[in-house]
This record gives C-alpha cells, structure tokens and sequence, in this order.
C-alpha cells in the first residue's frame, strides 16, 4: 500500500506574516493589517476545508492575528499585531506551567489520548516540558524585543524560519540532555 504524504500545511501560517510584509513594504498600514487578519481567517478556514478540523494552536495564533490586527487599525500602529509570536510563546508557555503545577504533562495526556503507550518515563517527559516552556518564554521576550526594535523584514524572518532553526538547535540540544540524564540516572 502507497503511504500518502500529508501536504505541510504548518507553511500556511506564513501567509498572513509575509502578505503583511510584503503589503506594509509597498502599500499602507493599513492595506498590511486588513490583508493580514482576511488571510489568517482564510488559513483557518483551508485547514478545516483539508483536515477536518482546526487545531487549538491555529485558533490561538488566528484569534491573536485578527484581535492584534484589529487593535493595530485602531492604534495606526504595526506593532501590536507583530507581537503575536510574543504572545503565543507566553500563552503555550503558561498552560506548560498550568499543567506543571497541576502534575500533568501535556505530552503524556496527547499520548494517551491517541491510545499511545509513552515510550519514555513520565518525569523525562515532565522534565522535556519544562525545558520546552523555558525556551518559550525566551523566545517570546526575543521576539517582543525583534518586534519593538527591528524591521518587519527582521521580524518575518525571525517568525517564520528563524523560530524553526532555533527550535531544532533547541532540540538538539534537548535530546543531548536527555540522553546523558537517562545514561547517569538523573531525575529532574
């Protein structure tokens, strides 16, 4: 049997960040703002049309474009919509600490909801999801500070294929730590 790829619709989220770019280089706030939210309302509608169903990250990251982008047209000024990474990173980051504090993970709750036994113990993942909600956290200051003084040229860069070269050398370095806690029987 033919395994069917899955199209990587993850690459629609740049839409609305390179449109307002692209619209905020050569037309006015504007034009950027209104092109920004209409296409992040059309990424969310494209994802339920092709997977059935739209994912609470997508709502989060569309609920913020739409809201900062309404509060930039109210203001006349870019920046609040630019702080949408900032503000994701703090809400993903603050429901890893929720979870934290309540002895939950959220990668073993996604685990057994998919039926799937955890291949790792549970406090290696407990311990992933700290590091994880860390980065975060400091990616979303990174991201405030690149959105207050940066152009939005910068700015798109760092949104889009900055985040996820950070994020691998983050993950790299992740399952190096892992690796060498498990090996000499670190908890954490």
């Amino acid at each position: 049997m033919k395994s069917q790829k899955t199209p990587p619709y993850f690459l629609m989220s740049f839409i609305p960040a390179v449109a307002y770019w692209l619209l905020e280089t050569y037309f006015s706030l504007e034009v950027a703002l209104i092109a920004g939210i209409v296409l992040g309302v059309i990424e969310m509608g494209v994802e339920k049309k092709f997977t059935g169903h739209v994912h609470t990250m997508s709502k989060l990251n569309i609920s913020l474009v739409v809201g900062l982008g309404v509060i930039s047209l109210i203001a006349k000024e870019g920046i609040w919509f630019k702080l949408q990474p900032t503000l994701t990173g703090l809400c993903v980051a603050s429901y890893l600490v929720f979870k934290k504090f309540k002895g939950d993970s959220l990668m073993l709750d996604m685990l057994k909801d998919m039926k799937q036994v955890a291949p790792l113990p549970a406090e290696t993942y407990k311990t992933m999801e700290w590091h994880l909600c860390l980065f975060l956290i400091g990616f979303a200051v990174w991201m405030a500070k690149v959105a207050l003084y940066e152009s939005t040229a910068t700015w798109l860069m760092w949104k889009t294929g900055g985040f996820y070269g950070v994020f691998a050398v983050f993950m790299v370095g992740e399952m190096l730590y892992l690796r060498f806690a498990m090996n000499n029987g670190l908890k954490k």
